[in-house]
């Protein structure tokens, strides 16, 4: 065996590997800071991105089977104008990966366009613009794709039933004004923002069904939301409204392996009470000129290996029996 960044490479081959990136918000803009005040680069993340591809395709390493993208594609500073041609640049970009592109969308996607203009340009084909899917790469692992802006007050026209119950839920949970304020809120109330959603009673019988037959199919499931699922992986901000509600059901199933998302830019990784791994993407968008967050991940029977690329940490994480 050997050492690759910092992770153990045993010799036998994964089942198959794939490739990962998120938060790349890219728009043409100069670059600038979060609330936080940490910088933002908004031209040079598509290059984070065209060099993560070039990686991706190299003929040097063994073929990745697919690509995920996390969400946010594009940047909520984008020039309105621009947001159409910007999406579709950065979708184009994804698609000269020599495989297939996975997407989902996030509150930067939902920023700049509407979901029945955005979810077509990402390829996410399913009924009544709903963003939430599943795909089986190989017999043994199955991988769910939630849609956390379900329920949202930015992702549906402004008189959808959806748009409704995030507005009204938002007027209980959040007192301020500006409900993408925090203050006021304690601990993981903070959550309680208009940049994050749930996920919908509809989706989580979906869910539901998709966790019991893969558990009678005896198959490993891998959960991706542009939202964080666990408190201990994310900051309070950024976690799904109902996180919990959503991680009570992954519990009474012993399928579900790993959680992977974005949002918050600075990455992190925790292991739940079930064993269950929560691993939280660094942004591309945070990329320095020069440097890079991407992934390659290697799926074996009883692990995942995150191989990052530079400011994207590598991450082992091995299954709970």
């Amino acid at each position: 065996m050997s050492i690759a960044n910092g992770l153990i490479s045993r010799k036998e081959q994964p089942l198959f590997s794939f490739g990962v990136i998120s938060d790349v918000q890219y728009a043409d803009i100069p670059d600038g800071r979060s609330f936080l005040g940490v910088p933002r680069f908004y031209r040079h993340s598509i290059l984070v991105l065209r060099r993560a591809v070039e990686d991706w395709n190299s003929r040097n390493k063994p073929k990745l089977k697919f690509v995920i993208n996390l969400g946010d594609i594009v940047d909520g500073y984008c020039p309105k104008d621009q947001s159409f041609t910007a999406v579709k640049k950065i979708a184009d970009e994804f698609a000269s990966f020599d495989g297939p592109v996975y997407h989902m969308i996030g509150n930067h996607c939902l920023y700049n366009l509407t979901r029945d203009k955005l979810l077509p340009v990402l390829k996410i084909q399913t009924p009544e613009n709903l963003a939430y899917y599943e795909f089986s790469p190989v017999p043994e692992f199955r991988f769910v794709v939630l849609d956390g802006f379900d329920v949202s007050a930015i992702a549906w026209p402004q008189d959808h039933p959806n748009t409704k119950a995030a507005v009204d839920f938002l007027v209980e949970k959040n007192p301020n004004l500006d409900k993408n304020s925090p203050i006021g809120l304690n601990g993981l109330e903070r959550r309680y923002l208009m940049f994050n959603g749930a996920v919908g009673k509809e989706q989580l019988e979906w869910l539901d069904g998709i966790l019991m037959e893969s558990t009678k199919l005896n198959q490993k499931v891998v959960l991706c939301c542009h939202l964080p699922l666990d408190p201990n992986a994310s900051s309070p901000e950024a976690l799904l409204w109902n996180y919990d509600e959503v991680m009570n059901l992954v519990h009474r199933y012993k399928c579900v392996k790993a959680c992977f998302a974005g949002h918050d830019h600075k990455g992190g990784h925790s292991i739940d009470c079930n064993g269950i791994h929560h691993r939280v993407l660094e942004a591309a968008l945070e990329c320095p000129p020069g440097t890079d967050a991407y992934g390659r991940v290697d799926v074996f029977d009883d692990r995942i290996l995150l191989y990052g690329t530079d400011r994207m940490k590598s991450t082992e994480m091995i299954f709970a029996l």
